[in-house]
């Protein structure tokens, strides 16, 4: 746990979460309360699918701190590669600032890394930023050196651990991904994110952003906490 002063963490924690709105059923009117509040907190970026990206543009506005984050073959990767070009171009002509990319995790398993890299290669000459979700979990230890380093290769410009299903991110997902990394570029920790304790904990151990649908409910907990100090 995190043992730093909760008061100077107010402001770093919101720079740090990307707030994701991927609900299927989330209706307009929570998601302009979601984009309000994350102008409010001053979030780094909001995370949506493409259906919802224009909405969310006309929303934060142009001029907003907040990133504006489209999801690309969320959440497994698994069409083909000019399906998630279509998606990337589709998401930078309506207002996207980065891009969340999931990839081809069938050529990892297969052992193709290079087509692997080649695809992500392609996402990323469009010219936004690309945030690669790997799977930490079901990457094999054997594999994920080379997956990470591909990744880096082809032009993400930062790593996540995973897409949020299945269990919560842990501390030691961080590490791992910040050793294979070297430092090369940031990492997002993603994945049954709900409690400060836990985010604290994440960014302690080297998290740059945090992804999750609670960026509101963490910043309300970490700043009722920093009031009994």
């Amino acid at each position: 746990m995190a043992n730093a002063s909760y008061q100077s963490d107010l402001p770093d924690l919101a720079l740090r979460i990307n707030q994701s709105l991927l609900d299927p059923h989330l209706d307009k009117e929570s998601l302009n309360t979601s984009c309000d509040a994350a102008k409010h907190f001053g979030f780094y970026g909001l995370c949506t699918n493409l259906i919802r990206l224009p909405e969310a543009k006309e929303r934060l506005g142009n001029k907003g701190a907040t990133k504006l984050i489209a999801v690309i073959a969320f959440p497994f990767g698994a069409i083909p590669t000019s399906i998630k070009q279509a998606e990337a171009e589709w998401a930078a002509a309506h207002g996207a600032d980065e891009l969340d990319v999931v990839p081809n995790f069938k050529s990892v398993a297969e052992g193709n890394i290079e087509h692997f890299g080649e695809e992500l290669a392609k996402l990323a000459s469009i010219g936004l930023p690309i945030r690669v979700i790997l799977d930490i979990p079901n990457i094999s230890k054997g594999k994920l050196p080379a997956t990470v380093e591909t990744a880096i290769d082809a032009g993400a410009t930062e790593l996540q651990t995973g897409n949020g299903f299945g269990g919560p991110v842990t501390a030691k997902d961080v590490y791992l991904l910040k050793e294979l990394s070297k430092g090369r570029c940031p990492i997002t920790a993603a994945g049954g994110l709900r409690h400060i304790d836990q985010a604290l904990e994440l960014v302690e151990a080297g998290a740059n952003h945090l992804g999750t649908s609670q960026g509101v409910e963490l910043m309300k907990a970490l700043r009722m906490r920093s009031r009994k100090e």
